[in-house]
């Protein structure tokens, strides 16, 4: 009676996690599905709870207030620039439990169940490889967003052949471990050398493809967390594990697709190491144009349509909720305003939609390339607020550039582009923009939220 009252508590926590994953495609409902989800795997914890006949509450509980404490704290603390480095621990904590728990699990296997055993061998091997990679690719992954690690990508010379070592040692080790399950001390070994393969992996990724590694290990730890479910024999566990698995892998294909990139050219890293500085004088020497907020403001004054186009310094500078004042200043005004949302513009997935949202920005008002580029060539003013490599023409007209063949945002072909920056450093991926230096183009030096701020304030004065 126990198991069939459990089984119908983790059918209703699947439906829910299906549910909640369902609602967290659309910025309208994404609240209410991460509520669902979370509904879903508090039903299936107190359900196991009970039905395992687990009686050390107090233990229970504790853990429960401790790791709620944790979480409201990053949840207000943390900064909404700093959103991608929490993810990117998120996953690795994932990652990192369902290495303990497999490793726990499988050493506590009687050594004379080796039929039995060779399930939860294969399994908890998979979950400690897969686990050990995402809990330290995560936390390089933390580190190059935080700034405390070398952003561009760490190339050690012969690095492809260690990591094609390293990885055919754990399973090696693997297969011993499962051949031979009195061995089960490998476990750890195998741990320690995937957790250097997961260093090893991540530090030769630059920080512009650091969108792409947090879906995939966002979708490693999904994997690691079913292989802990086939260890425990646990159906709820497999099943969110393979969600949120699968999931992260089809996120991480759309942004490899929306940088032009395949995902084994991002896994193997290198991009954004070379620089072409030697461009540089060719492309700004003589032709980069500033301008003031008062220059900016009369452009403004005689728009009809006006395009903002908000990329990583928008988040660093948090000037979202000025961005937020000078859309409303200028609808008052009756000028059509529309956010241009490239997929890989900042640190993480949806990362400008997230900061937007944040202000209540409508989500009508955010746009998808496909919807924006026909309509840049009649847009008046084009503000480029923080954004460098989404919106580098040399994605469009060089094949041979980093970027080649990168969809872009094309600001370009507005009639007049403003861009607020703090100066012509480039983005990560390490080049020159030609967009700063274009006829079309006026540079509006500082940071983004005081510039902003300036620009509200000079318009109304124009107004």
């Amino acid at each position: 009676m126990a198991d069939f009252i459990l089984n119908i508590a983790y059918l209703i926590s699947a439906v829910l996690f299906i549910l909640g994953l369902k609602q967290l495609s659309h910025p309208g409902t994404a609240v209410r599905g991460n509520f669902m989800g979370a509904l879903g795997m508090f039903v299936a914890v107190i359900a196991t709870v009970i039905a395992r006949g687990i009686l050390d509450f107090e233990l229970i509980l504790a853990a429960f207030v401790v790791g709620a404490a944790l979480g409201a704290v990053l949840a207000y603390k943390v900064k909404m620039a700093a959103m991608p480095q929490l993810v990117a621990l998120f996953n690795g904590f994932g990652g990192a439990a369902s290495v303990l728990v497999a490793g726990v699990t499988i050493i506590g296997i009687p050594p004379g169940s080796f039929s039995l055993a060779k399930q939860s061998l294969v399994a908890g091997s998979a979950s400690g490889i897969i686990g050990s990679v995402t809990f330290w690719g995560s936390l390089v992954a933390f580190g190059k967003l935080q700034g405390v690690i070398y952003k561009k990508p760490f190339l050690l010379k012969g690095r492809h052949a260690l990591n094609l070592l390293l990885l055919m040692g754990t399973l090696l080790l693997a297969a011993g471990m499962v051949y031979n399950s009195e061995m089960v001390h490998l476990y750890w070994i195998i741990v320690a050398v995937s957790s250097v393969l997961g260093i090893s992996l991540v530090m030769a990724i630059g920080g512009a493809d650091m969108p792409v590694v947090i879906a995939l290990l966002n979708a490693y730890s999904g994997l690691a967390a079913c292989a802990t479910g086939f260890v425990l024999n646990n159906n709820i566990l497999i099943i969110a594990g393979s969600l949120v698995g699968a999931s992260g892998i089809i996120l991480t294909n759309l942004m490899c697709k929306a940088m032009n990139r395949s995902f084994i050219n991002v896994l193997l890293g290198g991009f954004g190491a070379a620089s072409e500085k030697k461009e540089e004088e060719d492309i700004y020497g003589g032709k980069v144009k500033s301008t003031s907020p008062e220059e900016v403001a009369m452009l403004i004054s005689d728009a009809g349509k006006v395009v903002i186009i908000p990329g990583y310094g928008m988040a660093q500078a948090r000037a979202q909720h000025a961005v937020r004042d000078f859309t409303n200043l200028l609808e008052s005004q009756d000028i059509e305003v529309s956010f241009a949302i490239h997929p890989v513009a900042g640190r993480m997935p949806g990362h400008m939609n997230v900061l937007l949202a944040e202000v209540d920005i409508p989500y009508k008002k955010l746009k998808e390339l496909e919807e924006i580029n026909p309509r840049m060539a009649e847009t008046d003013v084009a503000i480029v607020l923080g954004a460098n490599d989404v919106v580098n023409p040399k994605a469009r007209t060089d094949a041979d550039s980093p970027i080649g063949g990168m969809p872009i945002v094309e600001a370009d072909k507005a009639k007049v582009v403003v861009v607020i920056k703090r100066s012509l450093s480039p983005g990560f991926s390490g080049i020159p923009n030609p967009l700063f230096a274009a006829d079309n183009t006026l540079m509006l030096f500082g940071d983004a939220e005081e510039m902003m701020r300036k620009l509200i304030s000079a318009v109304k004065k124009s107004g």
